[in-house]
């Protein structure tokens, strides 16, 4: 299918020239057309330009954006939202005051979630899924990456990624698989931390090789959770296997975990609450994307990272949203955004870079996502008729998207 959007007030995150990442002061700049045009073809995007230089293009569909804009596709680069029932019965836990590490020494938090998904058939897990995945299309994410960790043993470990497995299969969007076996100890292993390291190392990374179910690999390092030790451990048995690192880190504390993911190269350090200079100056000479995760601080009540320091000392940003039931019960990226500005102080342009260029090679897809470039997969959203790009975050209640279109396919069309 072909498509020509013309009449575009604004087409934001263009690029003559396809970028991996942006980083430090580049993250305060967007480049944009005013009245634009794009034309889609087949699953990519194969021209765009100001409204003066449209040339005479034969499109099987043309859609008059008149009035609204149109961004790339935000990309999630870190979710888990494949599980088994919510957990607002924590939430008025968390009311009450109690902190995440009190919930879960209760036997709430992942322990909750990973009992709940041992119990859940596949078939419910997906059909759970793929509403969630709807609702995030809906909201103009065009990639998202998935975890496993609710499983806790092989055998549900599995199940959760043969779930992913059939979503990259069915869903329009764009998908990676994380293994995420080492999310918190099971019960059954508490005080034997070092034999549930063996599991992670001896049978879930081999039988997750074997059915070739991953793209990456994930450690829970910090605080009451896997230590450095164990993180070092599991990554190298990863790696192994072909499984690039992704690592949670210092949400709870200052963990060592950036220090160990910069050292096997992974491919994003997540969360970040607690960072100081030791762990900038290890990710400025890595290739380590730092990504924050706003809906979680936000939902937790946790310290906010410190983004200014961050990008001030020269460092690129992604921001995902951790969608999951115990800490971030939303995937919505503009909300994500609106977070970033008013909690981390970011620039409307700095969140758009954030959550578009640097998230997309947070999942390793920035040559193919992330910006609206030749070449690049064919992943849009149209908003409504907006002022500013600033409104995007600003209006941070309002649905601001009109049409979505994902691999060159219109999935959402209203009011056109």
């Amino acid at each position: 299918m072909s498509i020509l959007i013309k009449n575009i007030k604004k087409l934001v995150q263009v690029e003559d020239n396809i970028r991996l990442k942006v980083a430090g002061k580049d993250m305060a700049h967007v480049q944009s057309i005013d009245d634009g045009w794009l034309f889609l073809e087949n699953d990519k995007i194969s021209g765009f330009g100001s409204m003066k230089s449209l040339p005479d293009i034969n499109a099987e569909k043309t859609i008059d954006a008149t009035g609204k804009m149109v961004f790339p596709s935000f990309v999630d680069s870190h979710t888990h939202l494949v599980y088994a029932g919510s957990r607002e019965i924590e939430y008025i836990d968390k009311i009450k005051g109690l902190s995440y590490e009190e919930i879960a020494k209760r036997g709430g938090g992942i322990l909750n979630s990973s009992k709940r998904l041992q119990a859940a058939s596949e078939e419910e897990l997906y059909h759970a899924a793929k509403l969630r995945i709807e609702e995030i299309i809906a909201q103009g994410t065009g990639a998202v990456e998935i975890k496993s960790g609710y499983g806790l043993n092989t055998e549900a470990e599995l199940k959760m990624l043969r779930v992913i497995r059939r979503l990259k299969e069915t869903m329009p969007v764009q998908i990676k698989a994380t293994f995420l076996g080492a999310h918190a100890v099971p019960a059954e292993y508490k005080g034997k931390q070092t034999e549930y390291v063996d599991l992670v190392i001896n049978e879930m990374i081999p039988a997750v090789a074997a059915e070739d179910l991953a793209d990456y690999i994930d450690v829970f390092c910090d605080k009451g959770f896997f230590t450095v030790e164990d993180t070092d451990r599991m990554l190298m048995a990863g790696i192994k296997y072909g499984l690039r690192p992704k690592i949670h880190a210092n949400e709870l504390d200052y963990s060592g975990g950036v220090q160990v993911g910069v050292k096997y190269n992974a491919l994003s350090v997540d969360h970040l609450e607690y960072v100081d200079d030791e762990e900038i100056e290890a990710l400025l000479n890595s290739e380590t994307m730092p990504t924050i995760l706003p809906g979680a601080a936000f939902f937790l009540g946790l310290e906010y990272s410190p983004v200014r320091k961050m990008m001030d000392a020269g460092l690129p940003v992604a921001i995902a949203s951790d969608f999951n039931p115990g800490s971030s019960p939303s995937g919505n990226m503009k909300f994500m955004m609106s977070l970033a500005c008013i909690n981390y102080k970011m620039l409307p342009e700095e969140v758009i870079n954030a959550t578009t260029i640097n998230t997309a090679y947070a999942m390793g897809l920035s040559e193919e996502l992330g910006s609206i470039a030749v070449g690049k997969k064919a992943n849009i959203f149209i908003t409504k008729e907006i002022p500013t790009i600033e409104f995007m975050p600003y209006a941070y209640g309002s649905d601001l998207i009109d049409t979505v279109i994902l691999k060159g396919q219109i999935v959402k069309l209203l009011n056109c």
